[in-house]
């Protein structure tokens, strides 16, 4: 049974302010008080006033709690009473031999035997040895000499008081010297565990260098080798053995007031197929992203992997594998923890929290996305945000060949949860733009899988996202085949199957096109369905590429191509930032639309005189400021925004509500 005790009011009120931490929940504690410790050697208490920082990290009011055990509690109070403790919590030192080497075992740990329990508590002031080792409000060398006095950093650091500028420097310097990409995002975890304001400062200023690492390509590999590289836990854990108690798991973070949640199955991680628990790295790496691109708080952003188990035979044999080990679970089983898990999230953290599904398998992905759509703020990034930033590409685009989307025949490689809902959103806006019927916009698009050509002779046999995407047309089992027979203007592979774009299908585009739209948009790197440098050569440099992966500029013919990048990370950070500004409650497919047309319209003339699609990511945060200002003002307009009224200035709006990674200053 635990009690719980206050700290009396200080009787020092000069004396400076630091955070505290009960250990017992890793938990900040919010209060001020008077705490009394003793040193050993060191006779009579030292009484200071603490101020502890709450979750948000600011200072809280009145007494901290701090739990403790009840028979322990009333043991110290009898000897802090007792002449021979001079008001001191616990005895300096024994004046018998003790099993640990001189202090007291007030705790009982050290004569317990191995089979008897102890209760793993303790309270520890946020200062000194501790604040070094909080990731949060740790400074490491950029502590000044006045915070190093006040909060008993004197002698735990080197002299040198440095800048957080020259830290960022620092950091980079030693991240270019690794030569291996999983090396590199193993250094930049780290630094996010021991220093999290340093982590997105470095992230923000070096995006380009770093968004590669962090997330797509380098996040695959990590996730091929999460149980070997695991180190700190990050994010929740939800498994089978989890169920009936999800809402006792959500309530065992520490962080409260939660505004968005990346979670996944681990099902279909990027193109590399079923990694189970291992998938963590991909809702970890979207979060970072959620906070450095969008400006999404960290203490605001949750990562989660539910594990219902994996088919993956290598990693059920891995001894290191750190997921369940037993096949997946599926039906009735698989569908009552997602529903128990949906419930527990929207009754702990309330209906406007953003739930984004990532990499779930397709028979799971659309089927979760329309049954919670109506009654959860959800977004599938995979169908949702892929088709909104490749959309976003092809707006772009028709400033480089000339016409409208309306203009185009679309023909895709992959008809998965990517291929079928980037066709959807183009076929949206070419009804939008037209007024012609959705049913006719689609005809303009043709879809091939791993069958062939999808067809109307082949309805009875697809899967229900398919069916709507199957025309009149003679069976085609080859691409090559379809790119001649359809003769597309726009090319996208979404197949996750490497070098599928051959040489004989992009000779195909360029003999049909002027300027062909090849859209190569499989991650990671490995996957894609053509590099770079083989779209621009096999079309004698007329191409206009991008990929989903990051590819080097490629010189062809003395003159240099800038390939633009289709990543998702243009799109759902200002998604997410739109949809929490203004309070947003459901995710409507004209705020994609919205979003598509903010980014497309930040494409400057010169990235177009360079051939790119998209701007660069150096601008990605006012990139997402307009893409938010734009979401928010759909919601408003279509009366799904709860927080009122509507600001005049969204931009700056959006702008002001952004994390700043710089560091504060402390009392």
């Amino acid at each position: 049974m635990l009690s719980s005790f206050t700290l009396e009011p200080t009787k020092f009120p000069n004396f400076p302010n630091f955070p505290i931490v009960n250990n017992l929940n890793n938990t900040r504690i919010s209060g001020s008080g008077s705490y009394s410790i003793s040193r050993v050697q060191r006779k009579g208490p030292v009484s200071v006033r603490v101020v502890a920082l709450g979750s948000n990290g600011r200072a809280g009011e009145g007494n901290a709690a701090v739990l403790a055990e009840k028979n322990k509690l009333k043991e110290m109070r009898e000897e802090s009473e007792s002449p021979s403790s001079s008001s001191t919590l616990i005895d300096d030192v024994d004046s018998k031999p003790t099993v640990a080497g001189g202090v007291r075992d007030v705790y009982g740990e050290d004569s317990a035997t191995e089979d008897q329990f102890v209760t793993p508590w303790s309270v520890s002031v946020a200062s000194g040895y501790s604040l070094l080792r909080d990731p949060h409000h740790n400074k490491g060398l950029a502590f000044t000499i006045r915070e190093r006095d006040a909060h008993f950093l004197r002698g735990l650091l080197p002299p040198t008081v440095a800048s957080q500028d020259l830290q960022v420097k620092k950091m980079m310097h030693n991240i270019r010297q690794y030569q291996v990409p999983l090396q590199k995002y193993m250094a930049m975890m780290d630094l996010q565990e021991r220093n999290q304001r340093l982590f997105y400062k470095l992230l923000i200023d070096n995006v380009e260098e770093l968004l590669p690492i962090v997330y797509t390509p380098t996040v695959g590999e990590a996730c091929q080798k999460y149980g070997s590289i695991f180190m700190r836990p990050q994010g929740l854990f939800i498994s089978l053995k989890e169920k009936g108690k999800i809402l006792e798991v959500l309530r065992n973070w520490p962080e409260k007031n939660i505004q968005v949640i990346v979670v996944t199955d681990g099902e279909r991680i990027l193109g590399l197929g079923d990694l189970g628990c291992q998938g963590m790295g991909i809702p970890v790496g979207k979060l970072s992203l959620y906070t450095a691109l969008g400006g999404i708080r960290p203490s605001a952003c949750l990562p989660i992997t539910i594990d219902v188990g994996t088919n993956n035979e290598k990693l059920l044999n891995d001894e290191f594998y750190i997921g369940l080990k037993q096949k997946r679970a599926t039906g009735q089983e698989y569908a009552e923890l997602l529903d128990e898990f949906m419930m527990a999230v929207k009754q702990n953290y309330g209906e406007k929290v953003l739930i984004q599904f990532e990499d779930f398998a397709n028979h799971n992905a659309f089927d979760l996305l329309a049954k919670y759509g109506t009654t959860h703020l959800v977004f599938n990034d995979d169908i949702q945000g892929t088709a909104s930033v490749v959309l976003a590409g092809l707006v772009a685009g028709q400033k480089l060949v000339g016409g409208t989307l309306a203009d185009h025949r679309f023909l895709f490689l992959g008809a998965g949860e990517a291929g079928t809902g980037i066709a959807e959103l183009i076929a949206l806006e070419m009804s939008k733009q037209t007024k012609a019927p959705l049913e006719e916009t689609r005809k303009k698009i043709w879809l091939v899988d791993s069958k062939g050509l999808i067809v109307s002779s082949r309805k009875e046999s697809l899967q229900q996202f398919k069916k709507p995407w199957a025309h009149e047309h003679e069976p085609i089992k080859e691409l090559v085949d379809a790119v001649k027979a359809i003769r597309p203007t726009v090319l996208i592979g979404t197949s996750g199957v490497g070098r599928t774009f051959t040489k004989e299908v992009v000779e195909a585009m360029a003999s049909i096109n002027e300027k062909p739209i090849i859209l190569a948009l499989s991650n990671p790197t490995s996957q894609s369905e053509c590099t770079a440098e083989e779209a621009y050569t096999w079309s004698q440099g007329r191409a206009i590429f991008a990929s989903g992966s990051p590819f080097p500029p490629v010189e062809y013919d003395g003159k240099v191509f800038v390939p633009g990048q289709a990543n998702n990370a243009y799109i759902f950070p200002g998604l997410g930032l739109g949809l929490i500004m203004s309070g947003a409650i459901r995710v409507h497919d004209d705020m994609l639309l919205a979003a598509s047309e903010a980014l497309a319209a930040q494409v400057s003339q010169e990235n177009f005189d360079r051939g790119l699609l998209y701007p660069p990511f150096t601008n990605i945060r006012k990139i997402s400021a307009h893409i938010a200002a734009n979401v928010a003002a759909k919601a408003y307009e279509l009366g799904l925004a709860t927080r009122l009224p509507e600001p005049k200035d969204l931009v700056k709006y959006a702008e002001s509500c952004m994390y700043s990674p710089a560091y504060r200053n402390y009392r």
